[in-house]
């Protein structure tokens, strides 16, 4: 039997892997904000050499009237493209293989997402595979990009993911019941419009689920103990962002103000998780998402609590800068300021309807979703503090219904 990796061991290796993060060249992309950006972006991708282009999205956006208008714009532009709308949440490698067989029969020379974060990184797969002979499974890991991608534009129509700003790309194997990431720098999108225009239509629903997808980004990045300076100023902003303006999008979809601050909350997240990366709460909402389909977004709000109230022995400092920073709590004392920021995200969920336990959570599963999230976290996740599998299955069980 494998003896467990020590904790000591562990810190001594995050730190390691702290370095080589920040020691990554990493090259953001080009960024068009506001209204106009989609506009912006699309002459952007045809001035840069681009006369194909696989335009990747979903039916759900398909269907609602998002897509056609920028393919239409891309069409009069002079660009040739071809539509692959098969995407799913949570996609699985075959989708990914269809999309590159589309690619190469079309001919792109680049590719655009117009969706989530769902479309986002299986656009970044395809891109992918479109250099690397190998199949998606293969390049799950770090650093097995070997050849890079073709060019990657994305036009996020969630405030919440990130994805646009991030070296990673989660694939289902569903045959597994499980979530691989693909992580590597040149999976980072050469451009991006954030325009809070191609968001206007998003129900409340997604509205509040992709929101908090994008707090715990801020949150999780900024307790990490992988943190540096600027990413904890991203954080910082992101969140305050978030918690300010997240309710006002939830009321009101038509809000252009406050739909435009979440687009860029998300953005500064994403660049945040980047470098410090994300902790337990995405482990296990990684592992709810492949046993149950739950949507990661939703998920990740109904675990943080539970999560951040687990570990606030270990970073109640951090729980309480937040806290200060977003007017949630001017309470001196840490731990009391850190559980009020706890409280806040609590009742922010049950503003937007978030239940508080996880109906389709079995207690005969929870011994498997704990092995795997923390297999998950292991070398991976600079946490405030490790759980032991009795830890993590106690944590769990807290959010049976």
């Amino acid at each position: 039997m494998t003896q467990p990796i020590s904790t000591p061991l562990l810190r001594v290796y995050m730190q390691i892997f702290k370095a080589v993060t920040a020691a990554l060249p990493i090259n953001w992309p080009k960024e068009f904000r506001g209204t106009g950006s989609t506009e912006q972006l699309l002459q952007h991708i045809v001035s840069s050499g681009n006369p194909k282009v696989l335009l990747v999205s979903d039916q759900n956006l398909l269907d609602v009237g998002v897509v056609q208008p920028i393919q239409t714009k891309l069409q009069e532009l002079g660009c040739e493209t071809k539509l692959f709308s098969e995407i799913t949440p949570d996609p699985p490698m075959q989708q990914i293989e269809h999309g590159v067989n589309t690619l190469h029969e079309f001919g792109a020379v680049a590719v655009l997402a117009v969706g989530g974060g769902s479309v986002i990184d299986a656009a970044k797969l395809i891109a992918a595979r479109a250099l690397n002979t190998k199949p998606v499974q293969k390049m799950t890991g770090l650093f097995k990009v070997t050849k890079g991608t073709l060019p990657l534009y994305v036009i996020p129509t969630t405030a919440g993911t990130g994805s646009e700003v991030t070296i990673a790309a989660v694939v289902s194997d569903t045959q597994a019941q499980r979530k691989l990431a693909v992580i590597d720098h040149r999976l980072m999108p050469s451009a991006m419009a954030l325009d809070a225009n191609i968001m206007l239509g998003l129900p409340p629903a997604i509205t509040a689920a992709t929101g908090m997808d994008a707090l715990t980004h801020a949150v999780e990045a900024y307790i990490s103990r992988n943190a540096t300076s600027t990413t904890s100023e991203q954080s910082l902003t992101a969140a305050q962002a978030i918690l300010s303006n997240l309710p006002a999008a939830f009321e009101n979809g038509k809000d252009t103000e406050a739909r435009q601050a979440m687009a860029e909350a998300s953005m500064f997240a994403g660049k945040a998780f980047t470098i410090a990366g994300v902790g337990y709460v995405h482990a296990i909402a990684h592992n709810l998402g492949a046993r149950y389909h739950i949507p990661h977004g939703l998920a990740n709000a109904m675990v943080m609590p539970y999560v951040l109230s687990a570990s606030i022995s270990h970073c109640s400092k951090r729980l309480a800068e937040l806290a200060r920073t977003c007017g949630v709590s001017d309470d001196k004392d840490d731990m009391k300021a850190g559980l009020a920021f706890i409280d806040h995200i609590s009742e922010l969920n049950h503003t937007f309807n978030i239940p508080l336990k996880i109906e389709q959570l079995k207690r005969e599963d929870i011994p498997a979703i704990a092995k795997a999230a923390r297999q998950e976290a292991r070398f991976t996740y600079a946490v405030p503090r490790y759980f032991s599998q009795q830890e993590m299955c106690s944590l769990l069980e807290l959010m049976l219904p």
